[in-house]
């Protein structure tokens, strides 16, 4: 992340909130710098509603 800061785009997915990374990096330092990189100067997609996987049917299974 540090090299592609302010260079490059960069696209980060996550099924858990980023309210919730603090905990899941545990190093608060290494948790700050990360999230300063990522949310400071990002464009943030928050979905919400049913999984489409569950309203698909099931896989044929040959």
């Amino acid at each position: 992340l540090e090299d592609r800061y302010g260079r490059r785009s960069t696209l980060v997915t996550s099924q858990l909130p980023v309210d919730t990374w603090h905990v899941l990096i545990g190093d608060p330092t290494y948790a700050d710098a990360v999230l300063d990189r990522l949310v400071h100067n990002a464009h943030r997609l928050d979905l919400a509603g049913e999984s489409l996987r569950r309203t698909q049917p099931a896989a044929r299974r040959p």
